[in-house]
């Protein structure tokens, strides 16, 4: 017990000082990790390591593709949700079903199910390289892209492994592997929206923070295991209760739960990640020590290897040239779309002035009529949403420079490495398998990841490292959030948290200074100001909420606002209530 304690923490300070020392050298930490554990693997009193598939599958994926999920930025996914979904799934079974052939002709006694199963451990990317694009200054359209597709591919691939290694078992038949998939997806949707509902409402009682967030651990399990149970995937439900959680923990959440959940997760996606490449290197030795027990030894491994990852890279060009086509087709289509745009505009303005022409239109409702005026506010954000997408689409349009980019910084990663070591102990050439799987892992890391840097300034896409939303955004964001506190001061309906109303004097002090630039001179030291600020930031709470329906900002710029005001609530709580 004692040593598996002390295994556990040297693994913890690796991993850490891995990650902290990797961009310092310009090394990716998870060849960094990676190398680390080869060089423990080669000690000759280390046994060999072998980790049974199902920590992996069960213990490590599920609340990796959850993490992933919850930061999902929803504006940019639902604008591109058309691209990311192409490159999630369309992209994953066409690089599959290419591999699986390929595999199956050249290895012997494979089979095209296991070869498509290969292809299937092959085809998703790995979250590395948004990390890497974000540094880069790229465009947030590509990043949003390289993010959607790295946090659903994993999902689609790992359905199709599973599908592919139930066909070896049962004999391959399209309709039933098509059929299986299908369910598997359809099942997983609904239970995890379920979870991810019921996870809102049951935390949101939960008023402990540090509660709250073990709470959440449970999340991606509660998810996945039912849904395995029921012959879904339970990986797909783990993110879709993860999206359904992000998208709703601005509303449902406090500060202290959103802050403790972001850091606690963003630890533990960390730790996960680093160990599966940690194993991967102490498992290595074994791994190449089997292989080269085989007549061909290492060098069929590396060909396999090398021939399969230029195989992935030119259908991945081959489709996003496609995909970069297709979106310059449609931004001519968006070009008309504009006259819809004004037409309805139009409409809803004549709307507008017969419900002021005529006071008695906007009372009459029905049961099955919304409330006159209620559909006018729902129509003018519908035009709003629409127009900002619009502006989306023309400023941040795609090129082949993108394309290219988006083509390199396809690498394999985690997820890869991870699911190879899902395969079955009786699998045909397992260990060749593995080692197929790692390296290209390894030569993608090391081939795309140090050569994307130089290939985004050749390609001159490099603009800055700054990483967050634009400052004029963002300040335009503050001035919306600002005159909304304003109004709602000036209305006098703002009180206590305990109903009592503040005095009037304090009102139309702050009142007069929300339309000018935050004042931090304000004295503080009274309660009622105390209270009076955090009634205020729930006003520019509620307005940010409804700001993130109409998509006039980017996911960015509401999670730094929303990350302000929780900064902002948490500092005032604490002077309201020291002991609390």
């Amino acid at each position: 017990m004692l040593d598996t304690i002390l295994l556990v923490i040297a693994a913890v300070v690796v991993i850490s000082l891995a990650t902290a020392f990797g961009p310092r050298v310009k090394v990716a930490g998870p060849l960094v990790l990676v190398a680390i554990g080869l060089g423990v693997s080669l000690l000759p009193f280390v046994p060999a390591v072998d980790v049974p598939p199902d920590v992996i599958l069960v213990g490590i994926l599920p609340p990796l593709l959850y993490s992933a999920a919850v930061q999902l930025p929803a504006v940019e996914f639902r604008r591109d949700f058309g691209p990311i979904g192409g490159l999630s799934v369309l992209l994953v079974v066409v690089s599959s079903i290419v591999l699986g052939v390929f595999f199956a002709w050249v290895i012997p006694g494979l089979g095209l199910a296991l070869g498509i199963a290969l292809g299937a451990i092959l085809s998703p990317t790995d979250a590395v390289a948004t990390s890497i694009a974000r540094r880069l200054g790229l465009a947030p359209r590509v990043v949003t892209l390289l993010e959607g597709e790295s946090l659903l591919n994993d999902a689609t691939a790992l359905v199709l492994l599973r599908t592919a290694i139930a066909a070896i078992a049962g004999g391959f038949s399209f309709a039933d592997t098509a059929g299986q998939f299908g369910w598997a997806v359809l099942l997983a949707l609904v239970v995890g929206g379920a979870v991810g509902w019921i996870n809102l409402r049951v935390r949101s009682w939960v008023a402990h923070s540090a509660a709250n967030t073990a709470l959440s651990f449970t999340v991606p399990f509660v998810a996945y295991l039912p849904t395995e149970h029921l012959g879904g995937s339970g990986l797909v439900a783990a993110v879709v209760a993860g999206i359904v959680t992000g998208q709703g923990a601005a509303r449902r959440f406090t500060p202290e739960e959103r802050m403790s959940d972001r850091l606690n997760w963003r630890t533990i996606e960390l730790l996960l990640e680093g160990a599966v490449f940690l194993v991967m290197g102490l498992e290595l030795k074994e791994i190449v020590s089997r292989n080269l027990a085989r007549d061909l030894g290492l060098w069929q491994g590396v060909g396999l290897a090398l021939t399969a990852l230029g195989i992935v890279l030119v259908v991945r060009g081959l489709y996003v040239a496609g995909l970069i086509w297709v979106q310059g087709r449609r931004s001519h289509g968006r070009h008309r779309a504009r006259g819809r745009v004004e037409a309805m505009d139009g409409r809803l303005d004549r709307f507008e002035a017969r419900l002021e022409s005529d006071p008695t239109l906007g009372g009459r409702t029905s049961a099955d009529s919304p409330h006159p005026r209620r559909r006018l506010e729902a129509g003018r954000t519908r035009l709003r949403r629409m127009v900002a997408d619009l502006d989306y689409y023309r400023d941040s349009p795609l090129g082949w420079r993108h394309g290219t980019v988006i083509v390199w910084a396809g690498m394999r990663g985690v997820v890869t490495l991870a699911a190879a070591q899902t395969l079955p102990r009786e699998t045909v050439e397992r260990p060749l398998l593995i080692f197929v799987a790692f390296l290209v892992a390894v030569f993608s890391l090391l081939l795309q990841g140090l050569t994307l840097p130089a290939l985004v300034r050749i390609l001159g896409l490099h603009r800055s490292s700054h990483e967050g939303p634009n400052a004029a955004e963002q300040q335009e964001l503050s001035n919306e959030l600002r005159t909304a506190a304003g109004e709602a001061v000036a209305s006098g309906h703002l009180s206590h948290r305990d109903g009592k109303p503040f005095p009037e004097t304090m009102v139309r002090l702050v009142g007069a200074r929300m339309t000018e630039a935050p004042d931090d001179e304000t004295d503080a030291r009274t309660h009622d100001m105390l209270e009076l600020r955090l009634a205020i930031i729930g006003v520019m709470r509620e307005r940010l909420n409804e700001l993130t329906r109409d998509g006039r900002y980017s996911t960015a710029a509401l999670r730094h606002a929303l990350a302000e005001l929780d900064a902002d609530q948490l500092s005032l709580e604490l002077r309201v209530d020291p002991e609390g």
